[in-house]
């Protein structure tokens, strides 16, 4: 089967990692990371265009598109240290949540059965049930945790009609049984939804949600601290599902329901790279991006710099266990760094062994300043050594 590519827009891969097709397993054999784009949003609730995200995810970036990204914190390069291909869009038609959840789904399990970490772009909230499910479909019904950054629950029952959408996949994922309440942990919530019969059904499934109120009094780290414990218990992999709402609107504004009072983009960032640094991170989906309502790309380059810390820390935390090291985050950046060898003033080093001269001439013939030019800029030897003659005299004269 050919390729399907994206489905909105040119086919580009995440940040230029080689293509794979999920039809061809020989495309993805040994990868570490299968990247999917999930370009859905038949389960908003209320601003759409978020099946646009996966396309913005991948490419919203200042630098070239070359399948390299060195983290300067982790100093790893998860685009290379680790196998990472794009498998392209999975066909999801907006107008049948009930025939593009199940196709997602399967692609999921097809990249968790092939022993990859599926990267999933979404796209709106919906998606996560099929992705936490392919992923527990492979790895045991109940034997993998959720941490599941987001502004809101997620876990109403029947909403404008329907069991399927954007606000219910967190519930349909725990009656399900692919993933278990009291494995269940929610950072970041807050605002005015759900309302308190959710909360005596999410109480009672032994979920645990860490309110912003919460958060601030006891502070991200120490909240973390615990989440990761509760994520370890009788559990082989952790799912991250990071709904870019999480973070406030000033920092994420390009998304469908907007709470203010949120994380900023630092603290996201943070608590994905100590995620995937300390935990066995099994898939991850990053959703409810919408470029429609993005203000200079403020929310889709968030978006792409957590897929970028998770694949970054993902590496290090195998490079550390492969090599018996330890990373430390208080390291300052160029330390134990060597130098590079010492260039004459004024030349660089050049790609092949060059140097190109920091003259404004690039002819090797043609002296500066040109022959019959002012000379503004040129040394007068001649009025140096008048100056210089005339400094005995005077130094006689004063004697």
């Amino acid at each position: 089967m050919t390729r399907y590519g994206a489905q909105f827009g040119p086919d580009i891969t995440f940040l230029g990692v080689p293509p794979c097709d999920l039809d061809e397993p020989e495309s993805y054999a040994g990868a570490d990371v299968v990247v999917l784009g999930a370009p859905f949003d038949g389960g908003t609730s209320h601003r759409p265009g978020t099946r646009f995200g996966p396309q913005a995810i991948r490419m919203t970036d200042y630098l070239p598109h070359d399948g390299s990204r060195p983290s300067l914190a982790l100093r790893t390069d998860g685009l290379v240290d680790l196998r990472v291909v794009d498998a392209g869009d999975v066909e999801m038609y907006s107008g049948d949540i009930e025939v593009a959840l199940p196709a997602l789904e399967a692609a999921v399990e097809k990249v968790a059965r092939a022993g990859a970490i599926p990267v999933v772009l979404g796209g709106d909230h919906s998606i996560a049930f099929p992705d936490a499910k392919g992923v527990a479909n492979v790895l045991g019904h109940g034997r993998v945790s959720m941490i599941h950054f987001d502004a809101h629950a997620d876990t109403g029952d029947i909403e404008f009609g329907s069991l399927w959408g954007h606000g219910q996949p967190m519930r349909r994922l725990i009656e399900s049984g692919a993933l278990r309440g009291d494995r269940f942990l929610q950072v970041g919530l807050r605002g005015y939804w759900p309302p308190p019969e959710t909360l005596d059904w999410m109480a009672g499934q032994r979920m645990r949600s860490f309110e912003m109120t919460e958060i601030v009094h006891r502070g991200l780290q120490d909240c973390l601290t615990e989440a990761f414990a509760i994520a370890t218990d009788e559990c082989d992999g952790v799912f991250l599902s990071v709904d870019i709402d999480v973070c406030d609107p000033g920092h994420a504004p390009g998304t469908g329901t907007p709470e203010p009072g949120g994380l900023s983009a630092r603290e996201l960032l943070d608590s994905v790279r100590r995620i995937c640094l300390e935990l066995p991170v099994v898939g991850i989906d990053v959703v409810e991006v919408s470029p429609p309502y993005d203000h200079a790309d403020i929310t889709a380059a968030l978006a792409n710099r957590v897929v970028l810390e998770a694949l970054s820390a993902i590496a290090r935390k195998r490079r550390d266990e492969r090599e018996g090291t330890r990373w430390d985050p208080a390291q300052p950046l160029l330390a134990g760094r060597v130098p590079e060898p010492t260039q004459p003033f004024g030349s660089t080093p050049h790609a092949h062994g060059h140097h190109h001269s920091t003259a404004l001439s690039h002819d090797d013939n043609e002296t500066w300043p040109a022959k019959g030019a002012p000379a503004a800029y040129a040394h007068d030897d001649t009025a140096h050594d008048e100056t210089t003659d005339e400094t005995p005299e005077k130094n006689e004269e004063s004697s």
